[in-house]
C-alpha cells in the first residue's frame, strides 16, 4: 500500500510539473509579438514613415505609432530612432526587418506555388524613372500578350533597391559599362534630340553644332559634376566646340524629366539611344546632326536569387534580353 502510495505522489508531482511548463510556455506564446504586429513593423522599417506604413496597413497614424511602441516594449530594445525629419532603424531594428522580410517573402513564394493555377502571377521589378517610361512602358503590352498570366509591377526609382529586403524580383540597373554587376541588356549612344518645331525654326537654325549657342540644351543633375553642362562635354568636345556657351541651361532630376521638356520644344537634350529610340522612330522627337558618342554607363538585368527558380520570373527575364538583344 505505501508502494502504490509512493508511486501514486511521483506521477502527481510529475504531472504537476508537466502543467507548469506548459503554463510558462503560454506565457513565453503570449509575450511574443503577434504576426499582425510584425507585419506591421515591417512596413514601418520599409517606408521609415508610421505615417506611409498606416496607409499600407490601413490604420491611422497614432494607430501604427503605438503598435510600434507595443513592440519595442515587449521585444525590451529601441527598434527606431525617431528623428525630427523622419525614422531611423536601431541595430536592433536593422536585423527584425531583415527577418522580417525574408519571412514574409518566403510566405508570399510559398501562397504563389499553392495558389490557383488561373490566378495571375504578381512580379515586382524596380530600375530608373528613364528606363521605365522610356523604354519598357511603351514595350511592355508586348509581354502581357505573350504572358496574359503574368502581372507586372512597376517600381521607378533613382535609388537601388535591396531586392530581397524590399520584396523585389527583377531590378534593370544603369551602371558603369565595365560593372559586373548583372546581365548587361544594352550600352547607350548619346545624341543630342528636340522637338521637330524648334529645328525647323528659322530664326533659331540647327545646321551646325555651333548653332547650339542660340538655344537651350537640357540636362541631368549630377553628383560631383564641375562647369555648365558638364554632360554635354564628351559630346562638345567631339563636335569641336568643347567651349560652347549655351544661350541657358535646364536641369533635371530625371531623364524621362528632361525629355519631357524636349518634347515640350523647351530645349535640346542627349538622347541616349536606345531609351529614346521610339520617340524618333515616332517623329516626336528629331535629331539635327548625326554625330554620337559611346557612353561610359549601361544597363543590366538583376535577378533576386530566390525569385530565380520561379517560371514567370524566368520568362520577364528572358523577354527582357530578348527585346534588347537588337539594341546597341
Amino acid at each position: 500500500m505505501t508502494a502504490i502510495l509512493r508511486l501514486y505522489s511521483c506521477s502527481f508531482k510529475r504531472h504537476l510539473g508537466l502543467l507548469a511548463l506548459l503554463q510558462i510556455m503560454r506565457n513565453q506564446a503570449s509575450q511574443r509579438p503577434s504576426m499582425d504586429l510584425l507585419v506591421s513593423f515591417e512596413a514601418a522599417a520599409r517606408h521609415l514613415s508610421f505615417t506611409l506604413a498606416a496607409a499600407e496597413r490601413f490604420v491611422t497614424q497614432s494607430a501604427m505609432s503605438r503598435q510600434m511602441r507595443l513592440l519595442e516594449d515587449r521585444l525590451g530594445v529601441p527598434l527606431f530612432r525617431r528623428r525630427h525629419r523622419g525614422l531611423e532603424l536601431t541595430e536592433a531594428g536593422r536585423s527584425l526587418y531583415v527577418a522580417c522580410s525574408r519571412a514574409l517573402a518566403e510566405l508570399n513564394d510559398a501562397l504563389d506555388e499553392i495558389a490557383a493555377p488561373s490566378r495571375p502571377h504578381v512580379l515586382s521589378l524596380t530600375a530608373t524613372p528613364g528606363f521605365v517610361a522610356l523604354w519598357l512602358i511603351p514595350r511592355l503590352a508586348a509581354f502581357r500578350r505573350q504572358h496574359p498570366d503574368i502581372d507586372v509591377r512597376l517600381d521607378a526609382s533613382l535609388e537601388p533597391r535591396d531586392l530581397a529586403a524590399d520584396g523585389f524580383d527583377i531590378a534593370v540597373r544603369y551602371s558603369d559599362a565595365d560593372s559586373k554587376i548583372g546581365t548587361p541588356l544594352f550600352g547607350e549612344r548619346m545624341v543630342p534630340v528636340c522637338s521637330p518645331a524648334l529645328l525647323s525654326d528659322p530664326k533659331t537654325p540647327l545646321r551646325r553644332p555651333s548653332d547650339l549657342v542660340r538655344h537651350t540644351l537640357i540636362e541631368l543633375e549630377s553628383a560631383g559634376a564641375v562647369g555648365v553642362c558638364a554632360e554635354w562635354q564628351p559630346w562638345l568636345q567631339s563636335a569641336g566646340v568643347g567651349g560652347l556657351k549655351p544661350r541657358s541651361v535646364m536641369t533635371f532630376s530625371t531623364y524621362s524629366e528632361a525629355v519631357a521638356a524636349a518634347l515640350a520644344g523647351q530645349g535640346i537634350v542627349l538622347g541616349r539611344r536606345p531609351i529614346i529610340d521610339a520617340h524618333l522612330d515616332s517623329g516626336v522627337l528629331v535629331s539635327p546632326f548625326q554625330r554620337s558618342v559611346i557612353s561610359q554607363r549601361a544597363y543590366f538585368l538583376i535577378i533576386e536569387q530566390r525569385a530565380a527558380r520561379h517560371q514567370s520570373v524566368q520568362a520577364l527575364a528572358q523577354w527582357l534580353v530578348s527585346e534588347s538583344s537588337g539594341s546597341p
